[in-house]
């Protein structure tokens, strides 16, 4: 392996970085999902992202010098790549096209983050949890085979109502109501099938 170039495992629950920790490391997802969050006044967490294989995180941080102001932790079994500063100036000076593609994953991170700004502010905690599925089936979902869109979370119920802005109880309760209305089916406790997502979309 190249000289500032590593390679790690996480299991589920790992602590990939911490809030505070000094920023001099990419990171590249290679396999599993890590979620990116903040920890709150109020003890409490604030999803911020989802990452998947191919995503990564730190570029931005390593240009400025900074120290990380979220925390990252595996969703599940998780592979990810590291370079060290050394190795990551090299990569941009030799490969301009990876800066092209940083500010490509800085627009999908906008993207993102006026996605969760305006869940967070949504008046109704169903427009919340609408705009919450809308987003989980981008991270998570996958074409069922009788029709929908199929989401294999790796995420708690707990996790969703922080991703979603609302309490674990709300979150459960929301999901309930609109399974009975027919708008999606409840397979578990990590499984939900979306019946029509269009249908959602049209509903926030």
């Amino acid at each position: 392996m190249s000289e500032g170039v590593s390679s790690h495992v996480y299991k589920k629950g790992d602590v990939v970085f911490s809030q505070g920790e000094r920023a001099n490391k990419l990171y590249i997802i290679c396999s599993g999902k890590i979620k990116i969050f903040k920890n709150l006044l109020e003890g409490k967490e604030q999803i911020l992202y989802i990452l998947s294989e191919g995503d990564f995180i730190g570029a931005f941080n390593l240009l400025k010098a900074d120290e990380f102001d979220f925390s990252a932790v595996a969703l599940e079994n998780t592979q990810i790549s590291t370079l060290e500063k050394s190795a990551f100036d090299k990569v941009m000076i030799s490969n301009p096209e990876i800066t092209l593609k940083i500010f490509e994953k800085a627009y999908e991170r906008i993207i993102k983050a006026e996605s969760l700004v305006e869940r967070l502010s949504s008046s109704t905690p169903d427009a919340k949890v609408i705009g919450l599925l809308i987003d989980l089936a981008s991270d998570f979902g996958s074409a069922a085979p009788e029709g929908g869109i199929m989401l294999d979370l790796t995420i708690s119920r707990e996790e969703m109502g922080s991703y979603a802005g609302i309490a674990r109880e709300t979150m459960s309760r929301k999901l309930q109501l609109f399974d009975e209305m027919g708008l999606i089916k409840l397979l578990g406790a990590k499984k939900i099938l979306i019946h029509d997502l269009a249908k959602l979309k049209a509903m926030i």
